[in-house]
């Protein structure tokens, strides 16, 4: 790491003194040369804005004040130095979430820098340069044709009645206390759908042919007069066998 432009460094100690003399003998402090080092306490931090052109400090359960405090000591490009020790895990999402951005995420050792922009800062862009596209960027290959995401039946005109929702479910269900004929509407749908069908039903308990009184309650011969066995038997919309 290049630290020949630092002029005014800040070596943070933390409340742990066993943790502090690893930081102040490893390497990545030790080895730093600058016109002016200033060692303080975690809990005793200066109240100077933009101060300081690196901060160096051994990993601990930072606070969003303490980081927020760090962050505002730093000049804009400037590092930020963390010795890992003891592996916190969710150190570096604290470091991000308070405006750092983290260059290097290793086993002993986080680098990150405090970037030019202020939180919260925003820049205008120009919409018109990002979608204008040359003529000669786009080809046959590049196009879709609407058409083709379109079968048959999606263009189909649904039915007037396929859309009628009731007024209290806002939905295709009858409410409890129907009176709008939805309901009828539905039961009439479905009966249709029944009897379209009952050339091929077959029956489940073999009693269809008896009447009501044998029949199960899915039924769908109930409220129709008992056939012969073997009888063919068609529901047309009469209601006749």
């Amino acid at each position: 790491m290049d630290f020949s432009d630092c002029k005014e460094c800040l070596t943070v100690l933390s409340l742990d003194q066993s943790l502090d003399e690893k930081l102040l003998k490893n390497s990545y402090v030790s080895n730093i040369c600058c016109k002016s080092k200033l060692t303080i306490a975690i809990n005793d931090l200066p109240s100077e804005k933009e101060a300081y052109d690196a901060i160096f400090t051994i990993e601990q359960s930072f606070t969003d004040e303490q980081l927020k405090h760090l962050y505002k000591l730093l000049k804009p490009r400037s590092k930020f130095v963390i010795v890992r020790s003891r592996q916190v895990s969710n150190l570096t999402f604290l470091i991000k979430s308070n405006g750092f951005v983290v260059d290097r995420n290793e086993q002993d050792l986080i680098l990150a820098h405090k970037p030019e922009y202020e939180i919260g800062s925003a820049v205008e862009i120009d919409t018109k340069k990002i979608w204008t596209l040359a003529a000669d960027e786009i080809t046959d290959g590049d196009l879709i044709d609407d058409d083709e995401l379109l079968d048959e039946q999606d263009k189909m005109k649904p039915k007037a009645e396929d859309l009628r929702v009731c007024a209290t479910t806002k939905q295709r269900k009858a409410c409890a206390n129907c009176s709008c004929g939805l309901k009828e509407e539905l039961e009439k749908s479905e009966m249709d759908k029944i009897r379209s069908n009952s050339q091929n039903l077959k029956s489940s308990c073999g009693n269809c042919y008896l009447g009501d009184a044998f029949r199960c309650e899915s039924c769908p011969y109930r409220g129709f007069p008992a056939f012969k066995p073997g009888e063919k038997v068609i529901l047309n919309n009469m209601d006749d066998l």
